[in-house]
């Protein structure tokens, strides 16, 4: 009876424990959306469509919630955290009658740019005076970052006068995210009337998939193009020893090299070395004909034995033996075969005692 009775309670208590965890995960969650209610409310304007998307934080009941590694990498990502900045008015193509000055904005965290729902990208070109709903547009003044690149700075300028650069304001930050698109971290331009440009022509760029990006020669039509696939470096090779081998060889040395394609393959030595990162598979063989006599052949992979080669008769015959071995390998890995003991036969004209590999798939 006590022992049923002490299982209750701990049921119970449990109990208590998972309500507790529940019920302040439903505050938090409350907590999010009165403050997204109430942050959508005040920037509202007419014309203007501003949301922020996954913006975050922590307050004092929150923090004993789980937060998984993937959780934590997202807050620091603003490819997770920005502002969906859409206004027509900074359109290329937009000229309005009143003129904004972002300098009069206030510019806090990073911002996804979007034009009537559709997400695009600042223009990388000069733009004409008095579009994009100001007198002097704000263009990037360089590429667009790389998705490897990360977070980079960018120069802005603004045109005026002919002269495409006539305001160089301070320079912002970009980075690519996955899907395409790009975010901005937006900061006060030098003077007014200034304010940063959406290109309509890179609309396009929002629906470039994965595995595509978005090209332009005249920087003003653009198209999805498909990523050209890093074709597998070809390396391979096939070398064999024409004499034989008795006893213990610490490394032999292969001295007749038949294919060695990507040069990988030291016929001085007789090493092995890989030239890039990626999945390679060997091959090695021996052949003896001696009556009770055991022969080993090992691949040494970074002076690790990985694998074997053997042959044994119990009566006279000849016997050779095929070992193949297959391992990811990093640039400059060494793999060489060792005769650990026993007498291997060959001569100049077989190719019994024989070392090869090749490159299977290459990788980062």
């Amino acid at each position: 009876y006590i022992f049923a009775h002490c299982a209750v309670l701990q049921e119970m208590e449990s109990l208590k424990c998972e309500q507790t965890s529940l019920w302040k995960q439903q505050k938090a969650l409350t907590q999010m959306h009165n403050r997204s209610q109430e942050k959508r409310a005040e920037e509202e304007v007419a014309g203007t469509h501003i949301l922020s998307y996954g913006s975050m934080e922590m307050n004092d009941d929150e923090e004993d919630l789980d937060v998984s590694e993937e959780d934590l990498r997202r807050r620091k990502d603003p490819c997770y955290h920005y502002t969906i900045l859409d206004q027509a008015w900074r359109a290329t193509n937009a000229s309005t009658k009143f003129k904004v000055c972002d300098r009069h904005s206030k510019w806090k965290g990073w911002y996804r740019l979007f034009y009537k729902g559709m997400s695009l990208q600042m223009p990388e070109r000069c733009v004409p005076v008095n579009k994009c709903g100001t007198h002097s547009p704000l263009w990037l003044a360089g590429r667009h970052p790389r998705m490897k690149d990360g977070v980079v700075t960018r120069r802005v300028c603004g045109h005026w006068k002919k002269n495409c650069c006539a305001f160089k304001s301070t320079p912002i930050q970009v980075k690519k995210c996955k899907g395409n698109y790009y975010v901005y971290k937006f900061t006060q331009p030098s003077a007014c009337y200034l304010a940063y440009c959406a290109d309509v022509n890179t609309i396009v760029c929002g629906r470039c998939s994965r595995d595509q990006s978005c090209v332009s020669r005249d920087k003003i039509n653009w198209r999805c193009k498909r990523n050209r696939r890093k074709l597998t470096k070809k390396i391979h090779f096939f070398a064999s020893y024409p004499e034989q081998l008795t006893g213990k060889v610490n490394r032999i040395k292969y001295t007749k090299v038949l294919v060695n394609v990507g040069r990988a393959f030291s016929r001085r030595t007789g090493v092995f070395r890989a030239p890039v990162n990626g999945i390679y598979q060997f091959f090695f063989s021996t052949q003896t004909s001696r009556t009770g006599v055991k022969t080993d052949l090992w691949l040494v992979v970074n002076r690790y034995w990985v694998a074997v080669s053997h042959t044994q008769v119990s009566r006279r015959s000849t016997v050779g033996s095929l070992s193949m071995y297959m391992t990811f390998l990093r640039r400059g890995a060494t793999v060489y075969v060792t005769h650990n003991c026993g007498k291997s036969w060959a001569n100049s004209a077989s190719t019994t005692i024989t070392f090869g590999g090749s490159l299977l798939v290459q990788m980062r």
